[in-house]
């Protein structure tokens, strides 16, 4: 995993949470307000809805409320950037603290996440149809701007998301290590002395051939030396003992010196076909995209689908990018996670080797191996479009691990208690909190045991306190 460049490309979010509010009556909304909905983004059992409030009148309005009804079967997860009070299947969202106010030709929005298939009905804005129409007299009550400063405590954690079960037997929050089929300075391993704390094992790596998208696996040899001899069957063995005790393996592609190219159709078949066989052959649980010289989004998320289908739907699909690939979502590598989001377990992303970077706010660059860092540049990936569920944090475990960026353990459990409770941060706050965030990743199982265990015995017992 080579250092990235410092590249800024960012997303711009509003930050800003309040509590305390009081409940007033708002004026009637000016003639011509109206709100529109859709779903953003679906997933089977699931989809992300957004509301957008357009003040299409000549007044300003002062504060919103907008209800709507869910079909019996259909349920609300997470939401952001509103207030939600529910009785029944009957919803209804009012404005926080800082977009309560609309100008005459100016727009608003929220979202949330639901389960189920259904879609809302019966919208009323202030009381009013939300297609337009004469509000009540008395309208439904919202919150209004607070006359005091905003507290300094967190804001409260939104309810658990609502999202697909997870895929391959992973739990809802995982553990993500790598582990070298190499020599190096760190310890060698044989697979099946992994320590339990790892959810998922990813190992390191698959090569190219002279066929454009072909993969192949072997136990290196110097691995194999170093451990006093360690075959493919011995591998393919400890694969097995590892799913015995519930952990599961999948084969990364890439890494610093990988030259795997799928730029093609023919390419992208031969991807599947030979990462097919691997799989069949180990007994893999997935693959995993660490791919740092290069990516075509189209032509690899081909070959991820069709691998799906080959493999079936337990496939695991997890991605390892630098920083500076998830930038920006039009970027070969955030492209190709929201190009797969339907079939897509996890992003884990490197939050190190890439110096100070712009997050989702624009307004400071941060220093890496900070939980600024770790959580303003994670809250891009969140607010662009990929779920909690597949949002991971990827940092070095320890000495000798990387050349920037390593942090100690408990910065890790901050950043994630910041994401997931909105606790624990440092003066960066996420917008909204996200209790299905996913976990984290290290490079690597060797550098951690190296180093004392001390990133996985510290992590993993924090990931089972999260939401």
């Amino acid at each position: 995993m080579k250092p990235a460049r410092s590249l800024v490309l960012s997303l711009v979010t509003a930050l800003a949470a309040t509590l305390g509010a009081v409940w007033v009556a708002l004026p009637a909304l000016a003639a011509g307000a109206t709100a529109s909905f859709v779903k953003t983004a679906e997933w089977g059992s699931g989809w992300e809805g957004k509301y957008t409030i357009t003040n299409g009148g000549g007044s300003t309005i002062n504060g919103w409320s907008l209800a709507f009804d869910l079909p019996a079967g259909t349920t609300l997860g997470s939401y952001w950037d509103a207030l939600l009070t529910s009785a029944g299947q009957r919803h209804t969202f009012t404005n926080r603290s800082w977009n309560g106010t609309i100008a005459p030709g100016a727009s608003v929005s929220f979202g949330f996440l639901a389960s189920g298939s259904g879609s809302p009905s019966g919208c009323q804005l202030n009381g009013a149809p939300c297609g337009g129409g004469t509000p009540p007299t008395t309208p439904p009550p919202t919150t209004a701007p607070p006359t005091t400063a905003p507290p300094t405590t967190p804001p409260p954690t939104t309810p658990p998301p609502t999202t697909p079960p997870p895929t391959g037997g992973l739990p809802k929050h995982l553990l993500t290590g790598y582990w070298h089929n190499f020599d190096n300075p760190a310890v060698e391993l044989r697979l099946r002395d992994v320590p339990i704390e790892y959810d998922l094992v990813a190992v390191a790596f698959a090569e190219a051939t002279t066929t454009p998208g072909a993969l192949t696996f072997g136990i290196d040899p110097g691995l194999a030396a170093a451990l006093g001899g360690y075959t493919d069957a011995d591998f393919t063995a400890d694969v097995r003992t590892l799913h015995s005790r519930g952990q599961r393996v999948i084969l990364s592609v890439g890494g610093e010196a990988g030259r795997v190219t799928v730029n093609d159709a023919a390419s992208a078949t031969v991807f599947a076909d030979t990462a097919a066989a691997l799989i069949a052959r180990y007994g893999f649980d997935g693959i995993d995209i660490d791919l740092e010289n290069g990516l075509n989004p189209t032509y690899m998320a081909q070959a991820l689908r069709a691998l799906r289908a080959k493999v079936g739907s337990g496939l695991i699909i997890a991605m390892a990018p630098q920083t500076i690939d998830m930038q920006n979502p039009a970027g070969g590598y955030f492209k190709l996670a929201l190009d797969i989001k339907d079939i897509l377990t996890v992003v884990n992303t490197q939050f190190y080797n890439s110096g100070a970077m712009l997050g989702c706010d624009q307004n400071a660059a941060y220093a890496q191996g900070t939980v600024n860092f770790i959580v303003a540049l994670a809250c891009i990936q969140l607010e662009a479009g990929l779920r909690p569920d597949q949002v991971g944090l990827g940092l070095p475990a320890g000495p000798g691990a990387a050349g920037g960026g390593i942090v100690a353990p408990s910065v890790v459990n901050a950043a994630l208690d910041c994401l997931a409770r909105g606790t624990n941060c440092g003066s960066f706050r996420p917008p909204r909190t996200y209790p299905g965030i996913r976990g984290a990743m290290t490079w690597s199982v060797n550098w951690d045991v190296s180093n004392g265990n001390g990133f996985a015995r510290t992590v993993a017992p924090h990931l089972d306190t999260l939401p």
